[in-house]
């Protein structure tokens, strides 16, 4: 029962994301039949999992919503406003109830009055009077219409001759059937007036893709019952069945509904425990850390035995692209798209903007993007807070855009994208701004600087005082914001998943707020440099080239330096004033990487260059974690820990 239970949570919880998105899908068009058989199936096969345990309540909701669905499968309700209202509600109380068995087993306290409540609702919406037309008749003759009635002529014969009515059926069941909670011959006995009866193979029983586990049959049927009759059996399938009246002389089609069944087989995954998939990767890593080692001991071995070294170094490389191949697997199993974070706020952003009395227009862009469960997983709180906000404090209300030549609706997007191995997640809005006067002024109030600082701040650097700890721009406390936990608990969260975040604002026009984050812990190939006695590591994506300059052809540039390269004049910067740290003297040969700073090229000077190795980059946690210009470690080959440079951060 405990394996069925945690199958139920996993698949609830899928199972009220696609409800919800397809909800969302149907406000914006209401007339979508692919999104209603898609909702329908979502609630469908979630009251029919909720009928295996003990929650009555949940189950007596969802039985009402999927009432609601199949009128407006039906046709007799439009899926309008208060319809999406109705429902959405009830898949908000599913998702909680849902949580709720996750963490307690059983529903929460006050169960049994959401129940109620959420079913006067649903049913109200249903009482009003919204019927629609039905689509008109169609004279279309199906092709495997005139062959059953060939084969079922006695029958035929039979019942025409007794004065009744013939209503033609042909079922298709889907494919995934089994797994969804549908038996196609259950619903056949079922079907009144049952006259005549076929089944037969979607697909050659000895086809060599025949996948055991996929329904694969066609049944048809004649009934003396009439169509609503027949339908009313068929009501949680209406997607896989054609029912036709059967008229003497000729075949009239009163409703035709194409099946969605086409035999494919059925894509099949396997569920792990996360866990097991972290301890592989902190194995791998291992290797890769075991690996280097390896290779520090073959130079070695090389230096006193050279045939020795040569082979040792060939088992090394044998072992390194092994090791490079098994990591690049394992991780493409933790990778999931931003699509489970980002499917989830489309309702929430929707929820806040009503409470608030605003209309919203929310957009989200690269949700196929694919990145670290651990980083997918984690990136929800911080987004949830950074939504609120924009919704709260930065898109106005209608009468204000209105006056300010807007649109009356507000505008979001939500988009990521990758960049040099990190994944960039920006939150868009194009509301009120944010003033950096008035942060400065509310900064003053609660002290957290003095005048003096306040005042020497430039507008780009004041914008960073939202990420102070406590600060917020509400004026009052509500359900939404104004609980003193602001930005910093953003920047706190994703820290902690090894990013960084910035904010840029226009007042009058809107503000960005920037998600930097690791794509995984993944192995990096890093370029060693050294700077006096200490040694770092640069990622290799982020090097244009390196270059020897001799010292005479180094110039003073106000009070900095530079240097002439292809007929280009490069400034000069050294990796050590960079980092604080005290550097070489300096050889007649400068040494410099050569790296892209936005749209301008920039020298850093090195001390020198050592191996390019392949790390396990881990980022920085704990005390260290807020280290500016640092990605995080990496272990070597002789038990050194090596710090790994963020360039562009170190360079602002």
């Amino acid at each position: 029962m405990d394996e069925l239970l945690e199958q139920f949570l996993i698949e609830g919880r899928e199972l009220t994301q696609q409800a919800s998105d397809d909800l969302l899908a149907l406000e914006r068009d209401p007339s979508d039949a692919a999104r209603i058989d898609s909702v329908f199936r979502a609630v469908h096969t979630l009251k029919g999992s909720v009928g295996l345990f003990h929650f009555a309540a949940m189950g007596a909701v969802l039985h009402v919503a999927e009432d609601l669905l199949g009128q407006v499968r039906n046709g007799h309700f439009v899926a309008d406003r208060p319809v999406i209202d109705a429902l959405l509600d009830c898949i908000s109380c599913s998702e909680t109830w849902i949580e709720a068995i996750a963490a307690a087993g059983s529903l929460p306290q006050g169960a049994d009055e959401d129940s109620r409540r959420l079913q006067s609702a649903l049913k109200a919406t249903m009482a009003r009077d919204v019927a629609v037309a039905h689509a008109p008749a169609t004279t279309e003759d199906p092709s495997w219409l005139p062959p059953f009635l060939d084969r079922a002529a006695d029958a035929v014969t039979v019942t025409r001759a007794a004065n009744h009515a013939l209503v033609a059926l042909r079922y298709t069941p889907s494919s995934d059937c089994f797994f969804l909670g549908d038996d196609p011959m259950a619903l056949a006995r079922a079907i009144p007036g049952l006259v005549a009866f076929g089944l037969s193979a979607r697909d050659a029983w000895d086809a060599p893709t025949l996948d055991p586990y996929a329904c694969n049959l066609i049944i048809e049927a004649l009934s003396t019952a009439p169509v609503d009759d027949i339908r009313a059996v068929f009501r949680f399938v209406a997607d896989q069945v054609v029912v036709i009246e059967v008229a003497p002389g000729n075949v009239a089609a009163t409703s035709i509904e194409q099946p969605q069944g086409s035999g494919e087989i059925a894509t099949r995954t396997l569920r792990v425990e996360a866990g097991r998939i972290d301890a592989l990767v902190d194995i791998v890593g291992e290797l890769i850390v075991a690996k280097n080692a390896l290779a520090h001991l073959a130079a070695q071995v090389a230096e006193k035995d050279a045939t020795l070294g040569r082979a040792l170094d060939a088992s090394q490389a044998d072992i390194a692209r092994l090791v490079g191949d098994m990591h690049r697997d394992v991780m493409r199993v933790r990778m999931v798209p931003l699509a489970q974070t980002f499917r989830r706020f489309p309702r929430l952003v929707r929820e806040i903007a009503g409470k608030l009395g605003k209309t919203v227009n929310f957009e989200t862009v690269g949700d196929d993007v694919e990145a670290d469960k651990g980083i997918v997983d984690g990136l929800f709180e911080p987004l949830l807070h950074v939504l609120r906000n924009a919704v709260d404090h930065g898109i106005e209300d209608a009468a204000t855009r209105l006056a300010q030549r807007k649109p009356a609706s507000g505008t979001i997007s939500l988009e990521a994208r990758r960049d040099n191995g990190q994944i960039v997640v920006t939150v868009t809005d194009d509301g009120a701004g944010i003033d950096p006067a008035r942060l400065r002024a509310i900064a003053k109030t609660r002290g957290l600087m003095s005048n003096a600082a306040l005042a020497a701040l430039d507008d780009t650097a004041a914008l960073d005082l939202i990420f102070a700890p406590g600060f917020t721009t509400a004026a009052a406390i509500t359900d939404i914001s104004g609980r003193g936990v602001g930005m910093d608990a953003v920047r706190s969260k994703v820290v902690a998943l090894g990013g960084r975040v910035t904010i840029a604002s226009t007042l009058g026009s809107g503000s960005t707020i920037r998600l930097s984050l690791p794509q995984a812990a993944t192995v990096s190939t890093v370029m060693t440099v050294r700077v006096g006695t200490d040694r770092f590591g640069i990622p290799m994506e982020t090097i244009a080239e390196t270059a020897r300059v001799a010292t005479d052809r180094i110039i003073p540039i106000r009070s900095g330096e530079a240097f002439v390269l292809r007929d280009a004049t490069i400034p000069l910067v050294s990796l050590a004033s960079l980092l604080n740290v005290a550097g070489a003297p300096r050889a007649t040969d400068v040494k410099l990487l050569i790296v892209a700073s936005g749209d301008q090229r920039i020298g850093i000077e090195v001390d020198g260059f050592a191996e390019r190795i392949d790390v396990l980059l881990r980022p920085m946690t704990g005390l260290l974690s807020g280290m500016t210009g640092v990605l995080g470690t990496a272990l070597l080959g002789d038990g050194r820990v090596m710090m790994i440079l963020d360039l562009p951060e170190l360079l602002g």
